[in-house]
């Protein structure tokens, strides 16, 4: 099975299980970040499972294939050199039965909604016979003890409309010691689903993953299934994927940093950058058809293009937007207050965030030098140069600052975007007869990257699609930077990292 990407190279490797770990050491040492990890149920074909792992190198990807022997089920596990694989692990035995030896053997994404010998992505898994709740099971915290130690349980309801998570904090006084995460309560079974959709609809379930990230996720999408199909987008379609990806990046931004100017105690932020925020979505809905446009994107281009007057009307926004907040930035920055809670506050060193492989924006405050967008002949951007926004404290202060950067380019995007919007059609037709194979799509969402893997089947058929949220690899550091800070903190802390609950589960 051959594997590509229209944006990277890949170097598709079929390995044993000592080559597979092998590549994990040599990639580690080459200081390689692990993407994504999955496998695929292909009894009915082979009479085995196969394995993937795919890292993220300085401009190409590396994707491993582990085939097991009929009736193998453990292979090498990839926790010990990549701190993320512990989690993906536990999802891929929740989810197929496949071991990591050495792996944490708690579960990550059942949450007792099936037996735990029932594992959904296989082939013959029968859906669990109803018979009313299931039993809760007591899940294994890990205990901290000490004089003066207590526990403090947070969720995993929470109020509003926050989607749910377990935070369990072990503190003295307001101080926290250690907090551990437990997720997985928003698993809604989309791997699943994919396996019932047509290659062609499976971008509306895409898109859908995460809302905030619509436009981030159906790129990715149509990425890999045009490159499975072998056609090459027009390059006004390009250019309309990176505005609306730019202005999905606007939206959660401005509204991220009002949400963390509210947590900081300054409730005039929340208000301003809110209006700003309405103001952007009122204008996708009049331009694009609705206010999170998740059908703009589909395989081949756009859903439909834009005329002359909306052009100028997003032109005119990115100018207004540009001036307001450049003055609320410096309204922000002359907050004695409000910089005296952002500072030092939920840190995660350079060096902490290189070992966990952190991606996206919370990855760029701590120093990583990491943004697809910056990479050689990525289209559209390579033309329009994007500045790599980077802070090294790795604190809210510096996670705030990266979101203003990123605004301040994204609005300087959207403008030549629009400038330079060739002319021609905005879509083309992916032809018939797409034939079984495995592609990739990557794009640099406004969290950090996106990733899809889509395995076709014979008759247009998805066998296999595994979508990844850059959320996996931050929500550990979340857990590294609030020891040492108190709890009042966590939801100013949490905030500057803003991760996805549902994107994550799947």
């Amino acid at each position: 099975m051959r594997a590509g990407c229209s944006i990277m190279p890949v170097d598709h490797q079929s390995l044993d299980a000592l080559g597979w770990a092998a590549l994990a050491q040599r990639l580690h040492e080459q200081g390689a970040r692990l993407l994504a990890l999955w496998g695929c149920d292909t009894r009915p074909a082979r009479g085995g499972f196969t394995l993937f792992a795919c890292w993220l190198g300085a401009e190409s990807l590396t994707l491993a294939q582990l085939d097991l022997a009929p009736g193998v089920t453990h292979y090498p596990g990839l926790h010990e050199r990549f701190p993320v694989a512990e989690r993906l692990q536990r999802a891929v035995r929740d989810l197929l039965g496949l071991q990591a030896l050495g792996m944490d053997p708690r579960p990550w994404v059942r949450h007792t909604a099936w037996p735990p010998d029932v594992y959904p992505l296989r082939h013959d898994a029968a859906p669990p016979a109803s018979s009313g709740p299931p039993e809760a099971e007591r899940y294994a915290f890990v205990p901290v003890e000490g004089e003066g130690v207590h526990e403090m349980a947070v969720g995993p309801v929470h109020a509003g409309v926050i989607e749910p998570g377990q935070f369990r904090f072990s503190v003295v006084g307001e101080k926290i010691l250690r907090l551990e995460q437990r997720l997985g309560f928003t698993h809604k079974g989309v791997e699943k689903r994919f396996e019932q959709l047509g290659l062609r609809e499976g971008v509306r379930l895409a898109a859908r993953l995460s809302g905030d990230s619509a436009a981030a996720n159906a790129w990715a999408y149509c990425m890999a299934l045009e490159t499975l199909a072998d056609v090459r987008v027009p390059p006004r379609a390009l250019h309309l994927r990176a505005l609306l990806l730019e202005r999905e990046r606007l939206a959660n931004h401005l509204g991220d940093l009002g949400a963390i100017g509210n947590d900081g105690g300054f409730g005039f932020a929340l208000a301003q950058f809110s209006r700003l925020k309405e103001d952007l979505l009122r204008l996708n809905a009049r331009v694009f058809g609705a206010r999170y446009p998740f059908d703009a994107i589909q395989p081949g281009g756009l859903a439909a293009d834009i005329d002359a007057a909306a052009a100028d009307m997003l032109h005119a926004q990115a100018v207004v937007l540009q001036a307001e907040v450049d003055r609320l930035k410096t309204i922000l920055d002359q907050h004695e207050g409000l910089q005296e809670r952002f500072k030092t506050t939920g840190r995660v060193r350079p060096e902490t965030a290189r070992a966990l492989g952190m991606l996206g924006l919370a990855a760029r405050a701590s120093g990583q030098a990491l943004d697809l967008r910056v990479l050689p002949g990525c289209a559209p951007y390579a033309r329009h140069q994007v500045r790599l926004a980077l802070a090294m404290d790795g604190d809210v202060a510096a996670r705030v600052a990266v979101r203003f950067a990123e605004v301040f380019d994204s609005l300087r995007l959207c403008r030549e975007l629009l400038d330079t919007l060739p002319e021609g059609a905005v879509r083309v037709e992916l032809g018939d007869g797409i034939a079984p194979g495995l592609a990739l799509g990557i794009v640099e969402g406004w969290r950090g990257p996106a990733f899809i893997a889509l395995h076709s089947a014979p008759g247009g058929r998805i066998a296999r699609c595994h979508p990844h949220d850059p959320s996996w690899q931050n929500w550990p550091a979340l857990e590294w930077a609030v020891p040492q800070d108190i709890v009042p903190d966590f939801p100013l802390i949490n905030k500057s990292f803003n991760l996805s609950y549902s994107g994550h589960d799947g």
